[in-house]
């Protein structure tokens, strides 16, 4: 069986930012407006102000990369403004994908055509069919095969898993696992709960056996492990069944909506085990992580979770948080943290990949500086 290592690794990072106060202003700009309609309609329920402190306190996130900044502060839209491209253009996740893909395949020493397993893994893919993974194949002129796959927050850890076992089995050589999260366009702005979590992003790594690769820095893997659960606490019902439905698409239930306090309650527990058994099926333990790259959703649940693998309160070099500035970026996160927080490994330091969602999924990819 082979053994496969990850050699490269990319991020793109949209060039708007939104800060916690511009966010807020917009939020409360529009509260104040539909609170005066709501009177002038005799409806007695007003709505409350958003504030920064509170964003921070409930998140730990101070700002967000979005893809479009005005259309989501302009308190008549809130959402953002894409263009819609043409058949024959590259499509918005496929261009995320390939500044993403450039990069992590430099820093590999690997040319595209080299590779002959592309996967795409996000929370929402811009279409059903022809597959994001396939045109991006083409756009970069990789060889192989091309997938897509969605295991919302987790997509990037079960991709991996994905694409290592092909590799350890012979099916493939190299592969590019690619992330391109726009989260902003299924959040709704209008919710003072949930207003503030998301960012977009993409990020992408490269996977190799490891008698192939030639970059010096290289992470080897030494396992793989996914677990999934049904619950309807995180859920999204967007879908191409609106349409015969006769549902609103703009329906808040089209967009991401969750129960915070049950997903904290019953998302945490589960990381922590998985991640405990999956170290102990390795002869690791806490005491064996020099780094944990976690899923970027909850400054709360990182901490907590960290806590619970290390038997103590993480430091901040061993479970970084990158959230204050991207926000959640759903599948890309765990990997912008680990693309960002990597270098400073020495030789033999262990660390552990793991991201958690919608599902509920998670999946825990432990790693080894060569």
């Amino acid at each position: 069986m082979n053994q496969v290592v990850i050699t490269g690794t990319g991020l793109y990072t949209p060039e708007h930012s939104i800060d916690n106060d511009a966010l807020v202003a917009s939020f409360n700009a529009w509260v104040d407006a539909e609170n005066e309609r709501r009177q002038r309609a005799g409806n007695e329920q007003r709505l409350a102000h958003s504030s920064s402190d509170f964003i921070v306190k409930a998140s730990g996130i101070h700002s967000r990369h979005v893809l479009d900044a005005a259309g989501i502060l302009d308190p008549e839209r809130m959402r953002p403004r894409l263009r819609e491209r043409d058949n024959d253009e590259p499509s918005i996740q496929c261009e995320m994908g390939a500044r993403a893909a450039r990069e992590a395949l430099e820093y590999a020493g690997v040319e595209a055509g080299e590779i002959d397993l592309v996967i795409v893994g996000c929370s929402n893919l811009e279409r059903p069919y022809p597959a994001l993974a396939v045109e991006l194949q083409a756009e970069l002129g990789a060889g192989g095969y091309a997938f897509d796959m969605n295991v919302a927050c987790s997509s990037a850890t079960f991709a991996i898993e994905t694409a290592a076992n092909a590799i350890r089995a012979g099916s493939a050589s190299r592969a590019l696992v690619v992330n391109p999260e726009i989260c902003s366009a299924h959040l709704n702005f209008r919710d003072r709960d949930s207003h503030f979590i998301f960012g977009d992003a993409c990020t992408a790594i490269v996977l190799e056996r490891d008698d192939l690769a030639t970059a010096t820095q290289r992470f080897e893997v030494l396992g793989t492990r996914l677990v999934t659960r049904f619950s309807n606490a995180i859920r999204n019902n967007a879908g191409f069944l609106n349409r015969v439905t006769d549902t609103d698409p703009l329906a808040e239930d089209k967009l991401f909506v969750q129960e915070g306090r049950r997903v904290f309650k019953e998302v945490c527990p589960m990381v922590a085990t998985l991640i405990r058994d999956h170290l102990q099926s390795l002869g690791l333990g806490g005491d064996d992580l020099a780094r944990m790259w976690l899923h970027q959703a909850n400054r709360h649940m990182n901490d907590l979770i960290a806590r619970r693998v290390l038997g103590r309160d993480p430091d901040e070099h061993e479970a970084p948080v990158i959230l204050d500035r991207y926000a959640n970026t759903s599948s890309a996160g765990s990997i912008i943290a680990f693309h960002l927080h990597r270098d400073d490994l020495a030789a033999g330091d262990s660390g552990v990949i793991c991201s958690f969602g919608a599902g509920y999924s998670a999946g825990s990819v432990v790693v080894r500086r060569v």
